[in-house]
C-alpha cells in the first residue's frame, strides 16, 4: 500500500492556494449505457434484487469506467479526488442484500483512486484521495415513522460499526483524506468521526478529516433541524482539516452559509454545491460558465479554502473552478477561542 501523503503538506498547500475537489461521480457514470451485467459483472451474477444502480459496485465490476471518470476529473485540474463509495456501508448496501460486499466495494474504490491520483501527480501539484464516506440511507436523530416519533430505524452503534467497517477498507485501499460528507443528520456524522477516530486509535494513525454538511432547503437549517453555526459548533471538539457544504443548493443559495463557516469555523472551509437546483427532469442546467461565475464570489470575497461540485457537475466546471482558482488566495483560518 502507498503510505497516506502526510499532513503537513496538504496544509501547506491549503495555506498557499485554493484547492479544487472533484465534481458528481454518479452524473458521470450516467453517461454511460450500462446495463444490469454491468453493475453484477463476474462478482454478483447471482443477485436476487436488481442492482442496476448501485454505482459502488462498479468500482468492483466496471473498475475502467470508475478509474476513467478520476483521470477525467484529475486532467481537469482536481487537486482532491472523492472515491466512489458514497453508499459503502453495510446500512446502505443492505438494500441490496450486499453487507458482505463492503470491504471490497471501499478497499478497490480507494485502489482505483489512488492508481489516479499517483499518475497525475507531479512536485508542483500532487494529488489527494478522499475516501467518501456518505450519510447513509438511515437517521439516529428523526423517527422514519410520525406515529412513533421515539422510534429510530438504526441506533448510534450500529451507524458507528457500519462506519467503522468502511472506514478500515477505505485506509487500507490507501486515501489520504478521510471526508464524512453530505451530512444532513449531525448524529450520524457524529457516529462516523467516533468510528474514524476509534480506527486511528486502533491503528496508531492520523489523516486528514474533512466534513460537509448539506442544507436541505430555504429554510437554512439541515434535515435534523442544525443550522449553519449549530453544525459548525456541534463538531467542532474535532480536530477537522474542513468543514463546509455540499449539495442540495446551488452555489447562489449556498453562499450565505458559507459565510457563516467562512466567519466563525477554525478549520478550513470546503464549498461543493449542485450546478442549480434539478428541472422538472430532474437534470442540472447550470453550465460551468454561470457556476463559475457563483462559485469566484466564494473565491474572491475569502470565503473558502476548498472548491468543487456536487450533483449535476462535471469535469467542464471543475476545469473552470480551477481556472478561476489561480486568481485568488485561499481564506485565512480563523483562530480557534480558549
Amino acid at each position: 500500500m502507498v503510505r497516506p501523503v502526510s499532513m503537513p503538506t496538504l496544509y501547506e498547500l491549503l495555506e498557499k492556494k485554493i484547492l479544487i475537489i472533484d465534481g458528481a461521480m454518479g452524473t458521470m457514470i450516467q453517461r454511460y449505457t450500462l446495463t444490469e451485467e454491468d453493475f453484477r459483472g463476474s462478482a454478483f451474477p447471482d443477485s436476487k434484487i436488481p442492482l442496476k444502480g448501485n454505482n459502488d459496485l462498479l468500482s468492483i465490476t466496471r473498475p475502467d469506467i470508475i478509474k476513467a471518470i478520476h483521470l477525467e476529473y484529475l486532467n481537469a485540474g482536481a487537486d482532491i479526488i472523492e472515491t466512489n463509495t458514497f453508499s459503502g456501508t453495510t446500512i446502505s448496501q443492505a438494500d441490496y442484500e450486499l453487507e458482505s460486499a463492503v470491504y471490497e466495494i471501499n478497499f478497490q474504490s480507494a485502489k482505483l483512486g489512488k492508481e489516479a491520483a499517483m499518475e497525475t501527480s507531479t512536485p508542483e501539484k500532487p494529488r489527494y484521495v478522499a475516501g467518501a464516506i456518505g450519510p447513509t440511507n438511515r437517521t439516529c436523530s428523526i423517527s422514519p415513522d410520525v406515529n412513533r416519533p421515539g422510534y429510530r430505524a438504526v441506533s448510534f452503534d450500529d451507524m458507528a460499526k457500519a462506519y467503522k467497517q468502511q472506514v478500515e477498507a477505505l485506509i487500507d485501499g490507501g486515501v489520504d483524506i478521510l471526508l464524512v460528507e453530505t451530512v444532513f443528520d449531525t448524529l450520524n456524522a457524529k457516529a462516523g468521526l467516533f468510528a474514524i477516530q476509534e480506527v486511528f486509535e486502533e491503528r496508531n494513525i492520523e489523516l486528514p478529516i474533512m466534513v460537509s454538511g448539506t442544507i436541505t432547503d430555504a429554510s437554512g437549517r439541515t434535515l435534523s433541524g442544525q443550522t449553519a453555526e449549530a453544525f459548525l459548533i456541534s463538531l467542532s471538539h474535532v480536530p477537522l482539516l474542513s468543514i463546509g457544504f455540499n449539495c442540495a443548493l446551488g452555489a447562489e443559495t449556498m453562499k450565505q452559509y458559507i459565510e457563516v463557516l467562512a466567519k466563525k469555523a477554525p478549520f478550513y472551509v470546503s464549498a461543493y454545491p449542485n450546478a442549480g437546483l434539478p428541472n422538472e427532469f430532474g437534470q442540472y442546467d447550470e453550465s460551468p460558465e454561470f457556476m463559475g461565475q457563483q462559485v469566484e464570489k466564494f473565491m474572491s470575497e475569502g470565503l473558502v479554502n476548498i472548491v468543487g461540485g456536487c450533483c449535476g457537475t462535471t469535469p467542464a466546471h471543475i476545469a473552470e473552478f480551477y481556472r478561476l482558482s489561480q486568481k485568488y488566495a485561499g481564506r485565512k483560518l480563523v483562530k480557534k477561542e480558549k
